[in-house]
Parts: C-alpha cells; structure tokens; sequence
C-alpha cells in the first residue's frame, strides 16, 4: 500500500474519528507513565535477595513455615503486583504504536 491510498483513507474517516487519535494517544501516554511510576515504586519497595547465591552450592534448605507460606506474603503481593504493571505497559505501548500507525496526523 503507498502514501496516495493512505491519504485517500484517512479522507474517508469520519471527522470525530480522526479528532480522536491525539486524544488517545496522549490518554494512553499518561497511562503509561503512571503505570511505569507505579512500577518502578512496587519495584523499589520489594526486598533484595541475599545475591550470595550460595545457597545452592551449601545445600541450604528453605523448608520454613515463611518459605512455605510465602504466596500469601506482601512480597509475593508486590511481585505479582511487578509483573502485571510490566505486562499492561507492554500492552498499552503495543497499542499506542497501533495507534500512531493507523493515524499518522495527515
């Protein structure tokens, strides 16, 4: 498809279509910038690991009431909390190119 069938296209567009685009696209820039805050925040408060990764050449166990339990802790909460915000900006970022291709402002 060259740039002339683009442009017949996007005089075809109904006007509060092509009106909408910078709107959507600036909503979902704000989005994405309160969503990676908000990630970089639930990263900051997660706690290290130890990073010796000795454990495994020591044998070291885990088999603790804390290791056992540790789905229903704060920090399983906020790795779950990481890992969703990671994937939602992808998403919105994925959409917001998609919205930049279709309606390029011609």
């Amino acid at each position: 498809m060259n740039l002339n069938n683009l442009q017949f296209f996007a005089a075809e567009v109904e006007a509060w279509v092509s009106s909408s685009f910078p709107i959507i696209r600036m909503v979902l820039i704000v989005l994405i910038a309160l969503l990676a805050l908000a990630l970089v925040v639930c990263v900051l408060f997660q706690e290290g690991d130890d990073g010796s990764g000795m454990n495994a050449m020591t044998g070291s166990s885990t088999e603790t009431f804390y290791a056992k339990n540790k789905s229903q802790t704060v920090a399983s909460l906020l790795k779950r909390l990481t890992i969703i915000l990671a994937i939602t900006i992808a998403v919105l970022a994925v959409l917001f190119f998609i919205s930049v291709t279709i309606y390029s402002g011609l």
